[in-house]
């Protein structure tokens, strides 16, 4: 269910973005900055919601995860304005970051059979699937009968659903060491994060003189946190992790793969309700192509990586996408019914079998301790890639476009987003054949032993 909150909320919002728009008066960046400021600030606070629930409690952490994210909601189901949305999104991702990553760590350490929590993790990502599937809709139908203000209204009984039975069925549980809180670290990851986001997103209008000096932030908060965290001895990122080349392997994958779903969904709800002049409802239903393959291909990608690992799921995965990218950027498929159909079934059975393989891969080879810190770097990934993509692909859009014939230049400007969409699916592919065979398994063994030597060290120390 807190899946369901967060991965609803953004296939919902896509839908609305055109209805929103017009209340709003807003332009395509302040359209990338609702989705942007919620990824934005969910990826910058994953890893400290990871750490955070292994040291003081997971279902605690989760529950007030669930009570921060359906306040945000409410919240942003008020907004008067586009800047006080965007301020209330970023109220629902702090509830966010509290979520995902600490249920993904409640069920590792529920399911210790590597099969069993293959196949667990399988389920738990269909519902991205089923988010997708009925997230256009639900989300068509409401903005079409009630307004975009009501999609936001969805996540008050789910959340409050969410908290009774988390607060009846989920038991407490710890790391069996704390680790420490690393403030520095955060506030780097948010000074890496936020301006690298608005450097792209405000590049197609703004001066060099303003969005050069936020690379240059990002670039030296990128640098001073690999220094920093490198000498720390309980880092937010245990860089110690990406000697492994599977889960090194996972954290580009994730990006690319969730880069190019914000890309996709971005570009596609332009597109058919601003240029084809679909209603909200409409739009919804051109999207069960892609939501429908999404939800029927994750369990199957689960039950594939518990049986033969995550080698077959990760090469489906980024040819369909890599095929879905080539159909849009070479043959223009959004101009025909039936290659914009088929483009958007490719694209659902792409992202359908990526989610398994990354999140198992993520969390499989590390130490149960630090279960939470791994899969919310998985997370951060996941967000940081979404992040990105909507903010790329939206600002080459916002480029591109004239205004003054917006329907004729669309799909002309989008065709070098799509060329970027191809590109994330081809890497996904390249990236998972690489990192998923017999050289890319000693690493996750080499790495897992140390960390789990070095656990051990660090623990009869303390005794001591």
């Amino acid at each position: 269910m807190s899946l369901l909150l967060v991965s609803l909320d953004n296939t919902v919002l896509n839908v609305a973005l055109p209805s929103l728009q017009r209340d709003l008066d807003a332009s395509t960046s302040g359209l990338q900055w609702t989705i942007d400021a919620y990824t934005l600030v969910l990826a910058s606070l994953l890893m400290l919601a990871g750490s955070t629930a292994d040291r003081i409690g997971r279902r605690r952490v989760f529950t007030a995860g669930l009570v921060v994210f359906t306040l945000g909601s409410l919240l942003c189901s008020l907004a008067p304005n586009l800047e006080a949305l965007v301020a209330f999104r970023m109220v629902q991702a702090v509830g966010g970051s509290m979520l995902n990553p600490v249920a993904m760590s409640i069920i590792t350490n529920t399911f210790t059979d590597p099969r069993e929590r293959a196949r667990a993790i399988g389920a738990w990502g269909a519902v991205v699937g089923l988010s997708m599937a009925a997230g256009p809709l639900v989300g068509g139908l409401l903005v079409d009968s009630v307004g975009w203000r009501s999609i936001f209204w969805i996540n008050l009984p789910v959340g409050l659903a969410a908290l009774v039975l988390t607060l009846r069925f989920v038991p407490e549980s710890r790391a069996p060491k704390a680790r420490r809180a690393d403030p520095v670290g955060q506030l780097l990851v948010i000074a890496l994060f936020g301006s690298l986001t608005y450097a792209i997103i405000e590049a197609p209008h703004a001066s060099l003189s303003t969005t050069v000096p936020f690379g240059a932030v990002a670039l030296a908060s990128l640098v001073a946190l690999l220094r920093y965290e490198s000498r720390r001895h309980e880092p937010l990122i245990d860089l110690r992790f990406f000697r492994s080349a599977p889960f090194s392997g996972a954290t580009v994958i994730a990006v690319s793969a969730f880069a190019s779903l914000g890309g996709f969904l971005f570009l596609s709800t332009l597109y058919l309700q601003n240029v084809r002049g679909l209603s909200a409802l409409e739009a919804g239903l051109w999207m069960l192509p892609m939501a429908l393959p999404t939800f029927l291909c994750a369990p199957l990608s689960g039950r594939l990586v518990g049986n033969r690992g995550p080698r077959l799921p990760l090469l489906i995965a980024g040819g369909a996408m890599t095929a879905a990218g080539l159909l849009f950027a070479l043959f223009e498929a959004e101009t025909s019914n039936a290659t914009l159909a088929v483009g958007y079934v490719l694209f659902g059975v792409g992202f359908g079998f990526v989610n398994a393989p990354i999140t198992n891969t993520a969390v499989s080879g590390m130490p149960r301790a630090q279960a939470g810190v791994a899969s919310a770097v998985a997370s951060t990934s996941r967000q940081l890639g979404q992040a990105l993509g909507v903010a790329v692909i939206g600002a080459v859009l916002a480029a591109g476009v004239d205004s003054s014939s917006y329907a004729e230049s669309f799909t002309e400007a989008s065709r070098p987003g799509w060329w970027i969409l191809t590109a994330c699916g081809l890497a996904v592919l390249v990236v998972g054949a690489a990192t998923s065979g017999r050289w890319a398994r000693a690493t996750a063994r080499r790495t897992a032993e140390r960390l789990e030597s070095a656990e051990i060290r660090e623990v009869a120390g303390a005794d001591a």
